[in-house]
């Protein structure tokens, strides 16, 4: 499992995001970006975090640190917004803390051209976990002393949702034409290549064992956490062994971002930076 927090003073609640996350102290003197079990995408959406996440670490990407943090909800009991009590009533014991970077920026595709190999295995990994909440609108990456960091994997793994039509949500190509890097995505065989010997059944049984069994327990159609464990290795197992079936075509032409029709847009979230 994660390293265990305990939670020590509720800071302020992030309101960029639709879940409502909020940074925390905790007892081993960090300060986390905490993400909520009682929010409305619930557990599931924490699970993804940590399989994602933690794969894309292994796979040698920069993913802020990860920690399970215990909530007692009196922390925020000065917390003027009754949104966020009612949240923080709801999340009552572990959530999941997300290192917090202090004075990171949002990434903006418009003012950074990442270089391609960077962009292909960044394409890749999302496109091996299914992410769809990385596209121009929102890249979810912050730029932290000169470099580019991964966060907000918790729309990835969709299947989890329905888990009896779980083949069918998580077949098909993934769809590249949204995803904020793929202009800049032209190393993708190299990336592959390098990557997809990485992602072993092994590794996979690692990383599910780190999603707290609290998480997974009353999951309807399995006979326990680790039969859930067993059932998020085996779809993953089984897309690694199939890469053609959602990135069939490594070689597919990128379209420059439409700069002229972008400005204007609202600025991509982030963590520990000014909006």
């Amino acid at each position: 499992m994660l390293p265990l927090v305990t939670a020590t003073r509720y800071v302020t609640p992030l309101r960029e995001g639709g879940s409502l996350p909020g940074i925390v102290e905790a007892d081993d003197l960090g300060t986390y970006v905490m993400k909520f079990h009682g929010a409305g995408q619930g557990r599931k959406s924490l699970i993804a975090e940590v399989i994602a996440g933690e794969l894309a670490r292994e796979l040698g990407l920069r993913v802020p640190e990860q920690v399970i943090i215990d909530l007692d909800p009196v922390i925020g009991r000065h917390e003027p917004d009754t949104d966020v009590q009612d949240l923080l009533k709801a999340s009552t014991g572990w959530n999941l803390g997300v290192d917090f970077l202090p004075g990171s920026l949002g990434f903006d595709p418009l003012g950074w051209t990442p270089d391609a190999t960077f962009a292909s295995r960044v394409l890749w990994f999302d496109a091996f976990i299914g992410n769809v909440d990385r596209s121009w609108r929102n890249p979810n990456m912050l730029v932290w002393h000169g470099d580019v960091w991964l966060i907000d994997h918790g729309a990835s793994l969709i299947f989890h949702h329905a888990w009896a039509n779980a083949a069918r949500l998580f077949s098909g190509p993934y769809d590249v034409d949204d995803h904020v890097l793929t202009p800049h995505a032209t190393e993708l065989s190299k990336a592959e290549a390098e990557l997809l010997p990485k992602v072993t059944e092994g590794l996979l049984r690692d990383l599910t064992a780190l999603v707290p069994d609290r998480w997974l327990e009353g999951e309807p159609g399995f006979d326990g956490p680790d039969a859930v464990r067993d059932a998020y290795i085996d779809i993953l197992t089984r897309r690694a062994a199939d890469p053609r079936a959602w990135l069939p075509d490594l070689d597919v032409s990128r379209r420059k971002p439409d700069t002229a029709s972008r400005r204007g847009e609202k600025r991509p979230g982030w963590l520990g930076g000014p909006a």
